[in-house]
Order: structure tokens, then C-alpha cells, then sequence
């Protein structure tokens, strides 16, 4: 829950203003906006990266100033924009979720994430080694690992922050079922710039310069012939050129 939620990372610079929402058991909320609006702040603030200027932040009611800073990062799984791999093997990469689980757990990680064929066609299977920052893998094969490390580590909590912002649409379409899969039973928060990738979240909220101006579920939006379906018309003809 972020409650009231305002926040700068200067004094004279404020990023959010009273944001104020609740992602309930088991839904998936998304958080959509122009670049700047605020959007990754969230993210940042829910790890306690930083702290709230002002309202709070809260899980199970419990506030984050209140609790174990190694309890909540245990609890949440993240997929990110841009992942970071390490210059090992891949088997160590999507270990790096929960370094003592089993081999058994890892490979059924891979298959949920459906990189597990991909892996085993390579010549050296799950010890290839995949370069420094994952550079032997393509934007989508980094993206499938991530999102198995996040399924290993098994968390109640998931985040996609800007999860499929730098894959090109063919791939994006394939990575956005894994996703989905992986958020099924999970309490949910994506950031998203990209509107397609967040039509089936149960709550859509628009961030605009800090503020929540508008929230509902995809088709509503449309419907209310605001800032998402000025934004959601602009992407389309963006997909069509």
C-alpha cells in the first residue's frame, strides 16, 4: 500500500505527490506514464532505495521503515529493464535467485521461464558462459533469465519495472506471456511505458508529472478518452509506422 506518498529526491525538486494506492493479495496493479512522471520512483521506494518525504509505504500493513530491510527485499522478486548478468556460467545466473536451491529447481526455473530448450542446445547447456553484463545473449534471452531467477527466488511479491522496454515488439509479444505466467498468484506492481504490455492488469493507474490522474481497468481508460487513450491511440500509430 502507498499511502499519501510524496517524495523528492531534492528538496526543491518533488517527484510524487500524495500517491495513494493499494495492490491487493494476489492482483496485479500497473503503474503507466510519460518518461519522467515518476513512475520508477515507486520501484525504488518500495526496496527503500530511499525513504518517503512524506505518507508511507506499507506491506501487510506493516510499515517499511518498521521492518528488516533484508525481510522486504526477501519478499519481493524484480524484473528489470536491464538485467544484470554476471560473466559466469548461466546455470550460476539464474541460481544468483536463491544461491542454495537444488539443480532440479533451477532447470524447472528455466522451463517456466521457457528458456530451458534454449539452454540445451547450446554446446556447453547449462555451464555456458554467458559474458560480461550477458553480452552472448540477445535482449530476449537475458529478459527469460531474469524472469526464471525471479520465479526460483519464489517471492510473494513481484515487480516488472520497464521489464520489456528495450525488446522489439515480435519478442516483447513472447516475453509478455512469460510474465504473465510468472505473476499468476503473486501480488503484482508493473511499471510500464508500453500500454500493450499491461492491458490484463486488474488496475491501470496514470501517473502524470508525480500525481495519479486517472485509474481504472484498460477498457474503462479508453473509454474515458483521457490521458491513456490519448497515449494508447499515440503507441498504435507508433506500432504502425
Amino acid at each position: 500500500e502507498f499511502s499519501k506518498v510524496g517524495f523528492a529526491y531534492e528538496a526543491n525538486r518533488q517527484i510524487l505527490f500524495d500517491v495513494d494506492f493499494k495492490v491487493g493479495a494476489g492482483r496485479t496493479v500497473a503503474v503507466v506514464g510519460h518518461s519522467g512522471s515518476g513512475k520508477s520512483t515507486l520501484a525504488r521506494l518500495l526496496f527503500r532505495f530511499y525513504d518517503t518525504t512524506s505518507g508511507s509505504v506499507k506491506i501487510n500493513g506493516s510499515d517499511l521503515r518498521a521492518l528488516q530491510q533484508a525481510s522486504v527485499r526477501a519478499a519481493i522478486g524484480i524484473v528489470p529493464q536491464d538485467t544484470v548478468l554476471f560473466n559466469d556460467t548461466i546455470f550460476y545466473n539464474i541460481q544468483y535467485g536463491r544461491p542454495a536451491a537444488p539443480h532440479e529447481d533451477v532447470i524447472a526455473a528455466a522451463r517456466a521461464a521457457h528458456i530451458h530448450d534454449f539452454i540445451m542446445a547450446l554446446p556447453d547447456a547449462y555451464q555456458t558462459r554467458v559474458g560480461e553484463r550477458g553480452l552472448k545473449l540477445s535482449g530476449g534471452e537475458k529478459q527469460r533469465v531474469a524472469i526464471a531467477r525471479a520465479l526460483l527466488k519464489n517471492p510473494p511479491i513481484l515487480i516488472f519495472d520497464e521489464a520489456t522496454s528495450a525488446l522489439d515488439s515480435k519478442t516483447e509479444k513472447a516475453i509478455q506471456a512469460q510474465l504473465e505466467q510468472a505473476a499468476v498468484g503473486r501480488t503484482t506492481l508493473i511499471i510500464a511505458h508500453r500500454l500493450s504490455t499491461v492491458m490484463n492488469a486488474d488496475e491501470i493507474l496514470v501517473l502524470d508529472a508525480g500525481r495519479i490522474v486517472e485509474r481504472g481497468a484498460h477498457r474503462t481508460l479508453l473509454e474515458r478518452g483521457g490521458l491513456y487513450s490519448q497515449m494508447w491511440a499515440l503507441q498504435q500509430q507508433e506500432h504502425e509506422i
